[in-house]
Formats: C-alpha cells, sequence, structure tokens
C-alpha cells in the first residue's frame, strides 16, 4: 500500500531485523538513562518516509507556518487571548512552533492534513533521546538516516536549543517553568533537556517573587531567574483550586519568557478556521458554522484544553445551541487517518507526524528542525485512549539525509 510515499525496502529490512530484545534495549536507553523514565508508551518502529513524501510533509509545515506570518492573521489573532489571561511584554515572534498533521488516504495517496498546531515547546529533549536511542538499539536504521526533516545535524540542534532557551543567561539563571514537573507524562523530556543544557525544572509553587523579580532554590542558593522556559498551560494552572503560585503570570516582571505564553493561545485552534491551504480541513468557530453543512462530518474541540479533554467525536446540533460560548469552540472536519505503516506483528498503524521549528529571538525566520510521531492501530485520539492496543506510542519518522 503506497508504495511511493514510504520506503519498502528499509521497512523489509527493519522489520525483518526486529526482536524484542532489541525493542527492550531501546525502553531501557529511553527510561533509564535519564532522571524520569517516559510515562507514555514508546513504539517499536519508526516511519521510513520516501524523499518525495518527506518534501511534501515539509512544504505542508513550512507553507502553515507562513500563514500564521502575515498581516492578515495578525487580525484574527488579535482576540484569541482570554480575557485577564494576556501576559505583558509578548514577544515579536515565537519561540516554537509545532505543526501535527495526520497522514491520510486522498484519491489513493498518502497526504498530510494538518490536525492541530500550536506556539508552543513540544519534546525537544525527548525526541533528540529517541533518536538516539533508536539508532542505538536497532542496527538496522543506516546512519544516513534522520529525523531532522530541516537537514540540522546533532550538534547544530543542541546548539539551537542553547541558543534559543539560555541565550545571553548563564544555565543557572534559566528554568524550566511547570506545574509540579516530577508529576507530569512529559517529565522525561525535562530530564533531557536537563542533561542537554544544565536547566532545572521548577514547580510554580516553588518560585519567590521579590518586587519585579522571581527567584528558585538551586542547591541551597537562592538564584534570581532571567529567562523562562515556560511549559505552563493555563487551562492546567486555572483547573487546579489547590495551586498557590509565587506570582501571577500577568505581573510586569524583569526576565524574558522563552515561549511567551501569549502565543499559546494566538497560534493554536484558534487558528484552524483562518487557515486556507489544501493541506488543512475546514473549520469554524461553533457560532458559525454553516447551516447547510453536515455535522457529522465534525469533531467539536475546545480552544482553551490540551491533551484531548473536552473534544467530541460526534458532536450534535443540539450540542452547539447548549455552547455558552460558542466562540470558544471549533467545529474541524475529521480526517480519515490511513493505516500505512507495516509493522512487525503483520498488521498496519496509522500515524500523525509533528513537525517541529525553533525560532530564537534575533532570528529573522525560523528553523525546521525534526519531528515526532503517534503511531496506533485504533483510533487516533491520542496514545491513553487506546491502551488495549498493541503498536501504539511515542515514535519518530525518518528519511534519507542526502
Amino acid at each position: 500500500m503506497h508504495p511511493s510515499r514510504v520506503h519498502p525496502e528499509l521497512r523489509k529490512k527493519f522489520n525483518g531485523d526486529f526482536t524484542p530484545a532489541k525493542y527492550a534495549a531501546l525502553l531501557a536507553c529511553v527510561n533509564e538513562t535519564e532522571k524520569w523514565p517516559a510515562d507514555f508508551r514508546v513504539s517499536e518502529t519508526p516511519v521510513f518516509l520516501t524523499g518525495d513524501f518527506s518534501e511534501e510533509v515539509q512544504r505542508a509545515a513550512r507553507e502553515i507556518v507562513a500563514l500564521t506570518r502575515t498581516a492578515d492573521f495578525e487580525r484574527h489573532s488579535q482576540n484569541a487571548i482570554p480575557a485577564g489571561l494576556k501576559v505583558p511584554n509578548e514577544s515579536a515572534h515565537p519561540n516554537f512552533l509545532v505543526v501535527d498533521f495526520g497522514i491520510c488516504d486522498v484519491g489513493g495517496r498518502l497526504a498530510p492534513r494538518l490536525i492541530e498546531l500550536q506556539a508552543f515547546p513540544s519534546l525537544f529533549g525527548f525526541q533528540f533521546l529517541l533518536l538516539g536511542c533508536m539508532r542505538k538499539a536497532f542496527p538496522a536504521i543506516p546512519r544516513n538516516w534522520t529525523s531532522a526533516f530541516g537537514g540540522i545535524k546533532d550538534d547544530e540542534y543542541i546548539g539551537l536549543l542553547r541558543r534559543t532557551i539560555i541565550g545571553d543567561a548563564k544555565p543557572e539563571n534559566v528554568v524550566l517553568l511547570e506545574i509540579e514537573p516530577e508529576k507530569q507524562k512529559t517529565r522525561i523530556d525535562f530530564a533531557s533537556t536537563e542533561r542537554l543544557l544544565g536547566i532545572r525544572s521548577v514547580c510554580v509553587t516553588k518560585v519567590k517573587k521579590r518586587g519585579r523579580q522571581l527567584f528558585y532554590d538551586r542547591d541551597g542558593v537562592e538564584t534570581r531567574i532571567d529567562r523562562v522556559y515556560n511549559r505552563v498551560i493555563f487551562d492546567e494552572l486555572l483547573r487546579r483550586d489547590d495551586f498557590n503560585p509565587g506570582f501571577s503570570f500577568q505581573d510586569e516582571l524583569d526576565l524574558s519568557w522563552v515561549g511567551h505564553p501569549n502565543w499559546y493561545f494566538r497560534i493554536s485552534k484558534h487558528s484552524l478556521p483562518f487557515l486556507k491551504t489544501e493541506f488543512a480541513s475546514p473549520a469554524f468557530f461553533a457560532g458559525e458554522f454553516p447551516g447547510d453543512e453536515k455535522i457529522e462530518g465534525y469533531v467539536l474541540k475546545p480552544l482553551y484544553s490540551f491533551a484531548g479533554l473536552g473534544v467530541e467525536m460526534d458532536p450534535t446540533r443540539e450540542m452547539l445551541s447548549s455552547l455558552t460560548n460558542p466562540r470558544e469552540w471549533i467545529l474541524q472536519k475529521k480526517v480519515e487517518h490511513a493505516a500505512f505503516v507495516p509493522t512487525v506483528d503483520g498488521a498496519r498503524s496509522k500515524a500523525e507526524i509533528r513537525m517541529m521549528f525553533v525560532w530564537p529571538e534575533e532570528d529573522r525566520d525560523p528553523t525546521l528542525v525534526n519531528n515526532l510521531v503517534r503511531m496506533s492501530q485504533g483510533q487516533m485520539m491520542g496514545v491513553n485512549f487506546n491502551k488495549d492496543k498493541t503498536w501504539v506510542g511515542s515514535s519518530i519518522a525518518l528519511r534519507l539525509d542526502e
């Protein structure tokens, strides 16, 4: 199936060389080399893409990112930030962009179709760890196959992350800010980032404020925070009635945000109705859904939630009528994921590819760095919804680095 979009020879070689022991070695590398393990399933295999398909996915991601840089998009995003959540001193552009594509069968060929996008850090540390562990565990993966779709080399990638996140500051004056980072499912990424860059993960409740400055305890020494690598999602923070952060995000503070919180809202599900491209399915704010459109073909999503919370796969007109604020919901046309990855158990998996960009403050343009993949033989709602299925988990897509 789809022989022109996946690499049949390398796929066959990998499947023939696969053993449970090699998969166990992959898991040991991922889960035992960092301070925290992966709290989600890691897939047994990467996805091997042909050059033409990897080029199409790159083109799709760059085209969508370009649409977010127009004056029309700037106007569209003006009302994206909920009342009371705007953070002062917004940066000129986001530091991170990720674009999620479902890989779909469109007229008998594989094609990327936009699922979501966000200007928020993804698993930039974990992705690099996973690539290295896959190369160690599976000798069948040639060294010239890479997850860096933009062509960036390993050392360059780490340098780009350091320039973006740390900048001119010292690592001890930069923190990865989160809500109870040791309890988050993405904590392996925090651990990987600390190993790569030397910055600590700090809970919002452990931060102290004096005047316009923030401080945290680093090995018993009160240390000033000059830059915040922000991983806090407001939706989670607002739902935690038991939390009392040491400061307010709306305070005027003498620091730099790496991933300014406003961009989390500006480039998000709120953007989907604006994006008109062959790679995006139709999307509407709930209050603007056409009366003659069949709602059965759409999924209803809340704008301001994460990890799939509140998503309704089978919405009705009655549901739309009951929404108290339809501008905080979108309807997005469903896509049909293709089962195109021949896995070693004989079945085929579906996949979504997350294309990841990093954009330092001083750079004119964002840099496409690498990708992550979610694979499933069941639904593609998310890994946590398919625990009874095999071949569900996180992986990467690889292409030949020519």
